[in-house]
């Protein structure tokens, strides 16, 4: 590697991951907390069978899941300004992030919701607990530690879908890149480095993602 190339490399690496850190991490943070929030509420909906809203709530899933992200974040940024609906671009972004890795995460609760036996339904019910308390006290605990690991999945891969709100302006990790790219033209080399910290970040979800697994399993009952 000559000179110059590491001096670029050496330059950049601490601005990507200044961005990462201050601009990548809260928008997934941000973007998997609606995610999460979306997907109790539909998958809830749908254990409940609400013959309305559960038909509401399949054909939210079956947009979401039937349109690319891209084109989601192209419609509401550049889109919904036609209509008089202008948003900046990095609630943009969370907002198109949450609501399409709901539609994912909420098939992922309902799922776990089901695998939750229903005898225990009526066995709250026989010690004087109403719906709601079950659900919160005895259903949900036990359907969160079903789909913790899929979860997990879905937030290392918000992690890395958060590059595509470079798409609309938002300044984060990869955007960076763009820009210092176009200064010195060296793909390889700073793609390359972009990459490898997105690498740094999902490796330190991943170790997070095994620690909460075990700690569920020794919570549960069993040996990690």
């Amino acid at each position: 590697m000559d000179e110059r190339l590491w001096n670029i490399l050496a330059d950049s690496f601490p601005k990507l991951l200044r961005y990462g850190v201050e601009v990548t991490i809260p928008l997934t943070l941000l973007s998997f907390s609606l995610a999460l929030v979306i997907a109790v509420i539909v998958a809830l909906i749908q254990y409940a069978n609400v013959k309305a809203l559960r038909q509401v709530c399949r054909f939210y899933i079956w947009i979401i899941r039937g349109t690319p992200l891209l084109v989601q974040l192209y419609l509401v940024f550049y889109g919904l300004p036609s209509v008089g609906v202008v948003i900046d671009a990095f609630p943009a972004a969370v907002l198109v992030l949450g609501f399409n890795e709901g539609a994912y995460m909420a098939e992922t609760m309902r799922g776990a919701l089901e695998s939750v036996s229903r005898g225990q339904m009526e066995a709250g019910y026989c010690v004087g607990m109403n719906y709601v308390q079950i659900m919160a006290h005895v259903v949900l605990p036990q359907a969160f530690r079903t789909a913790f690991p899929a979860l997990g999945n879905s937030m290392i891969a918000m992690l890395k879908e958060t590059s595509m709100a470079a798409t609309i302006t938002v300044m984060e990790m990869f955007r960076q890149a763009q820009v210092i790219n176009g200064r010195v033209y060296e793909s390889l080399a700073l793609y390359g480095e972009v990459a490898l910290i997105y690498l740094l970040f999902c490796t330190v979800l991943s170790w997070v993602q095994r620690l909460g697994e075990k700690r569920l399993a020794t919570y549960g009952g069993n040996k990690p």
